[in-house]
């Protein structure tokens, strides 16, 4: 899921008109699309979507929950501009960032979607952790995406756990 949304997000950047300071670096592992495209992997800041693999379970059906994340933010980047903020932090080697897409919050409409859940512990910002905290009420209320039915958090699916459904496709 996060190969795919840095993916999406190096091509809304590159698409566009991308300004970033002259002096800004940072350190991560990168690969090449092409010859002259390079492609870098961060993590949006406070939110953990579900894995693209990852399925979830409503109506007693399993469906692709983490690749409907990812088709999700793929739709939201296509053809726009992203604001890409880096953060100081880095997890799982890679820097972490914030985006907005069209004065939106990307993380924050994952959450709203019930395409991922809040990690509120690593937000400095007591204004965002509130808006986090509201589109994760808000999506448990409507039943959005995968708060329809029953799902594993995201880093204990990492971990191995695994839905009924998800076992008897396997």
């Amino acid at each position: 899921m996060r190969a795919m949304v840095l993916a999406a997000l190096v091509f809304a950047c590159c698409g566009a008109s991308a300004q970033v300071a002259a002096d800004q670096s940072f350190n991560a592992k990168a690969r090449a699309l092409d010859g002259d495209t390079v492609a870098v992997d961060f993590r949006l800041l406070g939110v953990d979507a579900f894995e693209r693999r990852q399925q979830c379970e409503r109506r007693g059906d399993c469906w692709q929950c983490g690749k409907a994340a990812q088709d999700f933010v793929a739709n939201l980047l296509r053809s726009k501009t992203a604001e890409i903020r880096l953060t100081s932090s880095s997890t799982y080697g890679r820097p972490v960032a914030t985006v907005t897409v069209e004065g939106s919050d990307l993380g924050e409409r994952l959450i709203r979607a019930g395409l991922a859940v809040p990690e509120a512990q690593y937000l400095r910002s007591p204004r965002r952790a509130a808006r986090y905290a509201a589109a994760f009420s808000q999506a448990k209320d409507a039943r959005a995406g995968a708060l329809a039915g029953h799902w594993i958090e995201p880093s204990n699916w990492r971990r191995g756990e695994r839905l009924q459904c998800e076992r008897r496709s396997d």
